[in-house]
């Protein structure tokens, strides 16, 4: 069986050429976790919050570390339809945003008994900073609020953003954790949610600070957001410093281009895009991986998805693009259907 090794995780990030064939992949669901590690799933949430069965899954499957939210920190909003909590200055004070300080991180505590000796976490938040001030106050509504009470929106900026630097900072000081990866989506087809100046005044200051907390502690930093960035790759690549860039879409820019455009400047991770490895025959899904395999050498580049292997993936399309680096696990789980 494949050994985790995360030392092939960290070359990558740096931009050179690991000992072996890797694999990269924001999360994996808790219906092929289960397939992965015999194990049934113990919560509704997929894998980056079941630890154990995560450790078994992506260990099997030939990842080098686990991805995983490291405490129950969180910013509580309204189901998605039932209005926003925060409005205006009033509803703003009486928010009650967690305080990461008081939240539990037992889980990092648990995966540094658990985890394979080379295996690391690779830890994510609860959203980034736009996606929580979007979930907290509407996107219309923050749209508005910019520009009608800019004073009172970069407070609640403040308040976000703060608070996850501080959740990082937290996480950071268990050996376990190997990198952080912020998740925050910045954009949809055509471009940024905000304009990019408004992205480098209100959002991107917070996450220049979670990379330099992460290169503070010998760590590295990866950035998962999904949209059109062509606008602020420069901010991504030069000002806040980001080793490397996860979350790629054909009908954007194909993760080949991508890596082509950029790679010279920063990691580029996964990237097969989710209705290719969903609809296409896994001949198709292994002759792709193939071509990226040859054109990349693996020199700056994890094999993976453009996002993630949610539950309404095929398991031998999942298994398709694994036996590519890994050819062993076709034999592994060959007693499947």
């Amino acid at each position: 069986m494949r050994q985790p090794d995360f030392d092939n995780i960290i070359s990558i990030l740096e931009r050179k050429t690991p000992s072996r064939p890797t694999l990269f992949e924001f999360y994996i669901n808790n219906k092929t976790s289960e397939i992965l590690s015999g194990m049934k799933s113990q919560s509704e949430w997929d894998c980056p919050w079941n630890y154990e069965m995560n450790i078994k899954a992506m260990s099997a499957a030939g990842y080098d570390y686990i991805t995983l939210h490291g405490s129950e920190f969180d910013y509580p909003h309204f189901p998605e339809g039932q209005g926003y909590p925060i409005y205006d200055e009033v509803s703003f004070m009486s928010y009650e945003f967690m305080d990461p300080d008081k939240t539990s991180y037992k889980r990092l505590e648990e995966c540094e008994k658990l985890l394979p000796k080379k295996m690391k976490v690779i830890v994510f938040g609860p959203g980034g900073v736009l996606e929580n001030i979007m979930m907290l106050v509407g996107y219309e509504n923050m749209c508005i609020m910019m520009y009608e009470e800019p004073s009172l929106f970069k407070r609640i900026c403040d308040e976000v953003g703060c608070s996850l630097i501080r959740y990082y900072e937290n996480c950071l000081k268990y050996d376990c954790v190997g990198a952080v990866m912020a998740n925050d989506d910045w954009g949809f087809k055509t471009g940024t949610m905000l304009s990019p100046d408004d992205l480098r005044k209100y959002i991107f200051p917070y996450h220049k600070k979670i990379v330099e907390l992460a290169h503070k502690n010998n760590r590295l930093a990866i950035l998962h957001s999904c949209g059109n960035l062509a606008d602020v790759m420069d901010d991504i690549i030069y000002d806040m410093k980001y080793d490397g860039k996860h979350s790629f879409e054909d009908n954007i820019m194909p993760v080949e281009d991508a890596y082509k455009a950029y790679s010279d400047k920063i990691a580029i991770l996964g990237g097969i895009d989710l209705d290719f490895i969903y609809r296409q025959p896994t001949e198709s899904i292994r002759e792709r991986c193939k071509a990226l395999i040859k054109l990349t050498g693996f020199k700056g580049y994890a094999l993976g998805t453009g996002n993630s292997i949610p539950d309404y993936i095929p398991f031998e399309n999942f298994a398709s693009m694994i036996e590519c680096v890994y050819p062993e696990f076709k034999n592994q789980f060959s007693h499947l259907p």
